[in-house]
């Protein structure tokens, strides 16, 4: 079941219009890729065996952090706490979960949304001494 998430996730990434297309920051060492969309693309069975509340209004977060200064750029654990802010600064703490699979780590977590609908995040990326970031981005959010 963790494989058909992951395998889920990889193929919205490569299928992905720009709407939700995965996008990377690059800090030092290491690749922090991270996608937000609708929870409505995970199968319901992938969606239950999370826990994840599949709903037009319902977003996810996927973040994975690699470090590229080791051959195969390994997935690092890392910690991860931020925000989401609506436009009319409506705050959502994010409560991310690790899921290992492997050799990958990622984590996700979820976050609200009404329709026609621009998020902004604020999430704080830290792994040991090697990383102390904070990653902002914005994702708009549609009803199906």
């Amino acid at each position: 079941m963790i494989r058909s998430l992951t395998t889920m996730l990889v193929l919205l990434l490569c299928l992905s219009s720009n709407a939700f297309a995965e996008q990377k920051e690059k800090v030092g060492n290491f690749d922090i890729h991270y996608v937000a969309l609708s929870s409505t693309f995970l199968t319901p069975s992938i969606a239950k065996s999370y826990g994840i509340k599949r709903s037009s209004y319902t977003g996810i977060i996927n973040i994975a952090v690699l470090d590229t200064s080791v051959e195969g750029n390994p997935a690092v654990p890392v910690e991860l706490s931020g925000v989401a802010n609506n436009l009319l600064d409506a705050r959502i703490d994010l409560k991310f979960r690790e899921i290992r699979e492997g050799d990958a780590i990622y984590y996700i977590a979820e976050v609200p949304y009404r329709d026609d609908q621009e998020i902004n995040f604020k999430i704080a990326v830290k792994y040991d001494k090697k990383l102390n970031t904070t990653l902002t981005f914005k994702q708009k959010f549609y009803v199906e």
